[in-house]
């Protein structure tokens, strides 16, 4: 491969043989861990804190190679007035000269440091105002390894006491994680006491992300929270493709519900109804067994209906943050196209899948045209259109409230149970059952300052 990259020349050759065999130097360092691994010297955690005037990051860096130390992992964090700087640093191994004033004793975490002088040298370069910590080792757990599979817990949570943010810290331990950080992406304020929290946790051994998320809910029982896990790699915060159900989830109705009640037969379909999305009925049954009640139906009730689709709170404002960053939209609905294509074209999204209502001299005979929109049909759709706008599943998001939704939510990507019905809520991997839509946006990593910026 390299060869037909580079061309058939001998120099071209030679080249590819170079690049298809790296040879490293014996003292090339190529990361954090190898350039403190050459020789063992020691390591410790230095610690900076401020109040008031921002301490120089410039000035801190340049103290530590003064005094000859490598950095390797490094954060700083500012909350109010407060500043905080936490790096790891080691003895560099070509500054050998600097270690009799940095390390006295055995050599290695467990070195004895002689700390006055680097921290004379640091308080100089940032002032007094500066508080300084050095401590010696990394700060890590023993045996941590730093290729650890981690997780994004998202929680949201309907009250601000810092009591129940407590409580979430603590259930977090009790079942096993730990922290590695922690964000806030949304804080109480003037129009709501709602707080949402980002971490990311190491989740203990041999226990599942719906068995973590689980434990958790069950903790903090009977405070009302809803949590994601998911896994912390870069296509969590580049989902590219949002589908959603329409009845009960981007609507506050459901649409069938609504003309059996124009027809006169609402008890009975509404009882159908209920069956299907607790998972009691098979959907595509139900689904022919209430729509033959309709017979007779005159089309222009349609219409009338789908003039008056009443919105689920947030659904226009995750339309349209979502459209600003990209996304596909669309609606896999087991409902009928007639209002799936209103709701297209009155938020401005990319696709509607729903069932089509047979008609025949102006009413409905009471009938499906195939394809009926099955839950089998609705995981295949989010498949094809994902595949369409060559959009890999780890990238899609699902939303859905009843039963016949659980496969397309287990295909996706993301799947999220939106006030969902009890067997489907129990079966996700993520559910968010207070709030509204726009609250989606928070699983997907937005603060509300960002929300804010991109729906101006």
């Amino acid at each position: 491969m390299w060869a037909s990259c580079l061309g058939n020349t001998p120099e071209g050759l030679v080249r590819a043989q170079s690049l298809a065999q790296p040879r490293l130097q014996p003292r090339e360092r190529k990361t954090w861990e190898d350039s403190v691994a050459i020789v063992p010297l020691v390591r410790f955690t230095l610690e900076v804190r401020s109040s008031g005037k921002p301490h120089d990051l410039e000035r801190l860096a340049s103290a530590l190679a003064e005094a000859g130390l490598v950095v390797g992992e490094f954060r700083f964090s500012r909350i109010g007035r407060h500043e905080l700087t936490v790096c790891e640093v080691a003895s560099s191994a070509d500054a050998a000269d600097c270690l009799e004033r940095i390390a006295v004793g055995t050599v290695g975490d467990s070195a004895s440091v002689d700390t006055a002088s680097l921290q004379r040298l640091l308080r100089d370069a940032l002032g007094p105002e500066c508080d300084i910590l050095l401590s010696p080792g990394t700060g890590r757990a023993s045996g941590e390894e730093e290729s650890a599979p981690t997780l994004i817990l998202t929680a949201i949570m309907s009250s601000c006491a810092s009591s129940d943010l407590g409580r979430l810290f603590g259930a977090v331990t009790r079942a096993g994680a730990r922290f590695q950080q922690v964000y806030q992406l949304a804080t109480p304020n003037s129009l709501t006491d709602m707080r949402c929290i980002e971490a990311q946790i190491v989740p203990p051994a041999a226990c599942s992300v719906r068995e973590l998320r689980k434990q958790l809910l069950s903790d903090m029982a009977p405070l009302p929270m809803d949590i994601a896990l998911q896994p912390a790699s870069l296509l969590r915060r580049s989902k590219r493709l949002l589908l959603m159900d329409m009845d009960s989830t981007l609507i506050q109705m459901e649409v069938i519900d609504a003309l059996a009640e124009v027809h006169g037969v609402g008890e009975e379909v509404r009882a159908v109804t209920e069956a299907a999305m607790r998972g009691d009925l098979p959907f595509e049954q139900s689904l022919t067994q209430r729509v033959a009640l309709l017979a007779g139906l005159e089309v222009g009730a349609l219409g009338r209906l789908a003039d008056a689709l009443p919105l689920t709170p947030g659904a226009e404002r995750l339309v349209r943050v979502l459209k600003v960053l990209g996304y596909r939209l669309g609606i896999v609905s087991g409902g009928f196209t007639f209002a799936a294509e209103r709701l297209k074209a009155q938020l401005g999204l990319d696709y509607a899948f729903a069932n089509t209502l047979e008609v025949a001299e102006g009413k409905l005979t009471g009938r499906v045209l195939a394809p009926i929109i099955t839950p089998e049909r609705k995981a295949d759709l989010l498949e094809v259109v994902a595949q369409q706008e060559n959009i890999r599943l780890a990238q899609t998001v699902a939303v859905g409230d009843g039963a016949n939704d659980l496969l397309m939510l287990q295909r996706a990507g993301l799947g999220i149970a939106f006030h969902a019905k009890p067997r489907l809520k129990a079966a996700a991997d993520t559910a968010l059952s207070s709030g509204g839509l726009d609250r989606i946006l928070y699983f997907l990593g937005l603060r509300d300052e960002d929300i804010q910026a991109l729906d101006a």
